[in-house]
């Protein structure tokens, strides 16, 4: 893989999903000079795309790049491409990957750009992409993360984020296929922990949204989102990831946008809940998902077979699956027994 000099324009890329990240992703790279095939669910966003340039419904107000080419049709989407980016909803990861398994070459980089856990497995998304995409070895996954909301990423502002993969040269090469001088990446070979990073956050956010909408003050945040760290990287460093990461762009970076940011899904879907409006009547509301919904009750049921404590993304379940009170989860949380900070 020539890295130096690359000629972006030669890759053949394509992305799956067409939500205001996929979309973001591949207008991107078109603006780079590559074409990108697009894969659409909806027929009206692929109507707007051909006939506005625009993604009226997950990313409005964008004119996108003329390198863009929607298709409702997976086979022109993922046959022969260098590079394949999967951006839909991690609940929809493993159905998608079952149908494109079998158009796609072994050579194929493939690159995740979902965040969340699988519900009945608890698989990361690369796990489940090793299960479904058995053509594809090892070290031909990626893993795209970091803060990164979509809606900046169109408007150019300087974005960072993390690229990881076991192949170095495989990390390397969708560094430099994506990087630009609004968009740095950076690499690494912890594709466990920047994945988990991705996941937890959004629960940590959800809860975070809930402390804002009980208006509890800077205080609390600050101290759920350092608290929120430390149950991330606990998760992790059981699982094997590198404890270096929960400190870098996919780890606290991303958690830290997303329990602060107002574009963020999750922190919206929490805050609304602290405010008092029932979870089901949130969820009727939006177009686009919030993946911490589904990925707090995965990382409950994940942290309880393999032994980790994580109160907050305990409590934050309990609301959203237990109709628990957020005052009263507070409570719980606040009473816990005394201990020193650091964990071993």
């Amino acid at each position: 893989m020539m890295k130096n000099n690359l000629d972006i324009t030669s890759i053949k890329i394509g992305v799956v999903g067409a939500g205001s990240w996929g979309t973001a992703i591949a207008n991107h790279l078109g603006l780079k000079g590559v074409k990108v095939d697009l894969w659409v669910f909806e027929k009206e966003v692929k109507a707007q795309i051909d006939h506005y340039r625009e993604n009226k419904i997950f990313l409005p107000d964008f004119t996108l790049s003329s390198n863009i080419f929607p298709s409702n049709d997976l086979y022109p989407v993922v046959s022969g491409k260098d590079i394949i980016i999967i951006v839909v909803p991690s609940h929809l990861v493993r159905e998608m990957a079952c149908k494109i398994t079998g158009l796609i070459s072994k050579d194929t980089i493939i690159v995740s750009a979902s965040k969340g856990i699988e519900n009945k497995t608890h698989l990361t998304m690369s796990g489940v992409l090793k299960e479904t995409l058995p053509e594809i070895p090892e070290n031909r996954l990626s893993v795209l993360s970091g803060p990164s909301f979509a809606k900046e990423v169109a408007q150019k502002a300087p974005t960072l984020v993390t690229v990881a993969s076991k192949d170095k040269n495989v990390a390397e090469f969708v560094q430099h296929v994506f990087s630009t001088e609004f968009f740095r990446v950076y690499t690494t070979d912890d594709l466990i922990g920047v994945e988990l990073g991705g996941s937890v956050k959004n629960v940590i956010a959800i809860a975070a949204g809930i402390i804002d909408g009980l208006d509890f003050g800077l205080n609390t945040r600050a101290a759920l989102i350092t608290r929120g760290l430390a149950e991330m990287k606990r998760l992790g460093l059981k699982l094997g990831a590198s404890s270096h990461t929960f400190a870098g762009l996919a780890g606290m970076g991303d958690l830290i946008l997303t329990c602060t940011g107002d574009l963020s899904r999750n922190y919206t879907v929490g805050k609304k809940i602290g405010e008092g409006k029932k979870l089901n009547a949130i969820l009727s509301e939006m177009s686009m998902v919030a993946e911490g919904v589904k990925t707090a009750r995965s990382i409950y049921n994940l942290s309880k077979k393999i032994g980790v404590e994580m109160p907050i993304c305990q409590e934050t379940y309990n609301i959203l699956y237990n109709d628990a009170s957020p005052e009263n989860a507070s409570r719980r949380l606040m009473s816990r027994d005394l201990k020193q900070e650091m964990d071993g």
